[in-house]
Formats: structure tokens, sequence, C-alpha cells
């Protein structure tokens, strides 16, 4: 068992709620096994708490910490530096001191990249296909532009809200209305789930119905960001038409080793990590 003390190094993460999160589990574990005299803990923190927290934090010797929903962007005005590639999300995720201040990226992009790289494709010549205009939406963009898609597509259902969508993102992209989807996924290589529909428990839901699905090339590769339920009926649509899945735990998995690695400044054992996640959730 971790023995807490004195010396014990505090790394984190906050959200609100944030009782739900699966980071403890799996950064204790890679802690653990580098036998490191660290500890990461789950802060909740109300919106309106978010600056005093963030002062606390400075004041206490906090190494790091990961922010989720409803953070992402609410924390980018308190931190004294941003990289670029949460700048081009418009969102921070990870942060740690630097120079007596708070510096903040994404590693969302990273972490969704990281499934893709097992596929030795050229995606130059493929074209993305995005479900959803949220902050999720954002990091998908900046990861396939990063892995540089021929075109990156994003459907959704409020025409005034991709708009904003597009105007905010520094990356090339097409916006269209979610009728144009059976359309679009005739020659799309990557289709991915951004919004929370078929998440638990809404587990018999989908945000694309199978005679859409159909539409679906056969090889194509189908990534739904919900890790819970495995698969979601997004994904079960996409496998019966013949294309590979991927959902949201290996992302998980990848976003968090690569937050630990920054705040260690040593490499991490994302095995190990992975591991502790899949004992959790039940998986073989």
């Amino acid at each position: 068992m971790q023995q807490i003390q004195g010396t014990t190094k505090l790394l984190g993460v906050i959200g609100y709620p944030v009782e739900h999160s699966l980071s403890p589990l799996m950064h204790n574990a890679a802690i653990a096994h580098l036998n490191l005299d660290y500890v990461y803990l789950p802060f909740p923190i109300a919106p309106s708490d978010l600056s005093v927290a963030i002062g606390g934090f400075g004041a206490i010797g906090l190494v790091g910490f990961n922010i989720t929903i409803p953070h992402k962007q609410a924390i980018m005005p308190l931190l004294s530096e941003i990289s670029p590639v949460a700048q081009a999300v418009g969102a921070v995720n990870t942060v740690w001191r630097k120079s007596g201040g708070w510096y903040g990226t994404n590693t969302d992009v990273a972490g969704f990249i990281a499934p893709l790289q097992d596929d030795n494709r050229d995606w130059t010549q493929c074209i993305a296909v995005i479900l959803g205009n949220g902050g999720a939406a954002r990091a998908v963009v900046a990861g396939c532009r990063a892995a540089c898609f021929g075109e990156i597509h994003v459907v959704g259902r409020s025409p005034q809200k991709l708009a904003e969508f597009k105007s905010s993102c520094y990356s090339p992209l097409q916006i269209h209305p979610w009728e144009k989807l059976p359309e679009i996924l005739r020659s799309a290589s990557l289709l991915v789930n951004t919004t929370p529909i078929g998440m638990y428990p809404h587990v018999d839901e989908s945000p694309v119905s199978a005679e859409v699905m159909a539409k679906l090339p056969e090889g194509a590769i189908a990534y739904d960001l919900i890790y819970n339920p495995n698969p979601t009926l997004f994904l079960e649509q996409a496998q019966a038409v013949g294309a590979r899945a991927i959902d949201g735990l290996e992302m998980l998995i990848q976003q968090g080793g690569a937050a630990l690695q920054m705040w260690l400044e040593q490499p991490v054992p994302v095995d190990i990590m992975r591991q502790s996640l899949w004992q959790k959730l039940g998986r073989t």
C-alpha cells in the first residue's frame, strides 16, 4: 500500500463533479509501480471557486493537475502560459508549475492520435468525419490536423454552433448540418463520435441510425470517445458494417500517460495504467 507522508508530493484532477474520474486509479497505479513519493487526488472544485482553488494549489505546492468538465476553458485566463496545442484546441487539460507560474497544455490531442498510429495508413489521402461540435470535437480536429488528414468534416445539429465552431478553429475544416451525414459518410476513412449520446446509462442510444451507418465504407475506422459501455451501440453498428472499432478508454490512458510523464519528467508505465483500468472495468 502506498504510504502518504510529509514529503509526499501532490498531483490531482479538478472537475465538478469529479467523483467518477478514473484518473486517480491509473495515475496512482503508475506511481506505485515506479515507487515514487507522489499521490494523485481528485479535487471537486465548483466553478465559482476555481480562481481561489488555483491560488491555493500554488500555496500548498501542488506539482500539477488535470482538468475536466467544466473547467477546461475557464482555467485558461488563470494560467501564466499556454502551449500552442492548447491554444489551437481552445482548452487546457493538463497544468504544472513552471518558473513560478502555472503552465497549461492539452494532452487530449496526443491521446486521441495514439490508437490511430497502429494503423499504417497514409492519412493525407483520408477523410475524417467528426460528429459534434463541442470541446471534445476541438481536440479531435486538432488531432486529425496533426495526423495530416486530407480532409476534416464536422457534422452538427445547430447551424449557429457549427459556424461558431469553424470561426474559432485554427484548422481548415468543412462543416455540415446533420442531414448531410449519409452523403459524407460514403467517403469517410474515420468516423468519430464526440457527442455524449450512448454513454452509460443511455446504452441503447447512438448518434447514428443503423441505416446511416451502413453508408460507412468497409474497412473504415469508427472511434467513439465514450468508453462506458464497451462497446457502445455506435461501435456495434460500425462493426456490423465492417469497420474497425476504437473506444475512448485508450485515449483516456494515453492522455493521462502524457500528462504524468510531463510532471515526473521521466518515462511512465502506460501498460500499468491500462491494466489498472481494464481490471476496474472488467475487461480482458
